[in-house]
């Protein structure tokens, strides 16, 4: 698993899911208890980041994922994918940053493999019709404009 560095230039390297390949199917419960499929999540843009705590650029990217989560008040619906560490340490970390978005583990990195996840962070933005439309990997400011223009780009359909 690679941990992308912090570049001198773009931070991130967006490009469009293959419209050929399907998306997986999601069953998911978070932290929390809350479960998430993709019959629940059908008809809501969804924004899944995949990271770890030993990634420092995953590090940077959380805090805009939690203001995302806040002004979007569940549209987008933010779901993180902690990959490979244990849940008290993924507790323990989330209780001191102050974070609350729904966070899944993938501590054998099951999801990781099935999505294609090979560096972290990557973030997949799933469209409101259940398709993902973008995989972006390296770091976002998910609060930002740039972003906010993918999310909204979600809803149109696809080309």
């Amino acid at each position: 698993m690679l941990c992308l560095p912090l570049l001198t230039h773009a931070q991130f390297q967006k490009t469009p899911w293959p419209a050929a390949q399907g998306a997986p199917v999601l069953g998911l419960t978070d932290l929390q208890g809350q479960h998430w499929t993709t019959a629940s999540l059908k008809g809501k843009a969804v924004v899944l980041n995949f990271w770890a705590t030993w990634c420092p650029p995953c590090k940077e990217e959380l805090p805009s994922l939690q203001t995302l989560h806040d002004m979007g008040g569940g549209d987008p619906v933010v779901i993180g994918i902690n990959v490979r560490e244990t849940a008290s340490h993924v507790r323990r970390y989330l209780a001191s940053t102050g974070m609350n978005f729904p966070v899944v583990l993938d501590p054998q990195a099951e999801l990781a493999k099935r999505f294609g996840i090979t560096a972290f962070p990557t973030t997949l933005l799933i469209a409101p019709d259940g398709q993902i439309r973008w995989r972006v990997v390296g770091e976002v400011d998910w609060a930002g404009a740039e972003a906010g223009r993918w999310i909204i780009g979600l809803s149109n359909p696809r080309r």
